[in-house]
């Protein structure tokens, strides 16, 4: 009969284990799509950390899932303590990081904010900032950090001009002049665009971290459980010879 609930807590921490490599392949695309599509929106806030972290978590968690599987196959007490180990290790920094992301929330405002206004000071300077403003106020249909009015003077003998990157329909002549009959630009903040993208992003991240850390718990306790069912066997066996 112990031997059925054992067999039984097997398939399960394989299920579970199943489930987690899963996750781990999700965190890594998620990691590489961040640092590709969504780039230039996190260069705001945290450079590549953000995707640094996703993809070594999907790794760690792959290969922690690996020992878990061969622990649970072989029935090898030695591989489930190292998995039960790691795993806790895991679930307390899943725990900060969902815990971190709801706090960390609130300067995202503030963060995003000054990166884009020392970025938009460069927007005259550096091809690499011209390109990177364009490109969000095109994509996200926004035209300044806080308002169109942030570029009247970016040009210092015109200063009723904004970027070609304002307007709607850019190839329209004089959509970017202020006063014009033909002005036709984007009116909502960049800032407020890139914050939301940001926020979203970090509270996702967060409510996957308590999500995944609820499926480490289980995977914990069923660990734990059948190191103590293969204890307690070897232990029956050991007395019968």
């Amino acid at each position: 009969m112990a031997r059925v609930g054992m067999q039984w807590m097997k398939y399960c921490l394989f299920i579970f284990t199943f489930v987690f490599v899963i996750v781990g392949i999700g965190l890594i695309t998620a990691g590489f799509l961040t640092l590709t599509v969504y780039q230039e929106y996190v260069d705001y806030y945290s450079g590549k950390a953000i995707p640094a972290i996703l993809i070594s978590v999907g790794f760690i968690i792959m290969s922690v899932s690996y020992v878990g599987c061969c622990g649970a196959f072989k029935e090898n007490y030695s591989l489930l303590k190292t998995y039960v180990f790691i795993m806790v290790l895991l679930l307390i920094l899943e725990l900060a990081a969902g815990i971190s992301g709801y706090v960390l929330r609130d300067d995202i405002d503030k963060t995003v904010g000054e990166n884009m206004s020392e970025l938009q000071i460069k927007y005259n300077s550096t091809t690499s900032a011209q390109q990177i403003f364009d490109s969000l106020q095109q994509d996200l249909k926004c035209c300044g950090v806080h308002n169109y009015t942030d570029w009247m003077g970016w040009i210092p003998d015109q200063p009723n001009l904004v970027p070609y990157s304002c307007c709607k329909t850019p190839d329209t002549p004089g959509c970017h002049i202020i006063g014009s009959v033909t002005l036709d630009i984007y009116t909502d903040p960049c800032h407020s665009a890139v914050k939301d993208i940001l926020i979203n992003q970090t509270v996702l991240i967060a409510g996957v971290a308590i999500g995944v850390a609820v499926l480490d718990i289980l995977c914990i306790v069923l660990g734990c459980c059948l190191m103590k069912d293969i204890k307690e066997l070897s232990r029956a066996i050991a007395e019968m010879c």
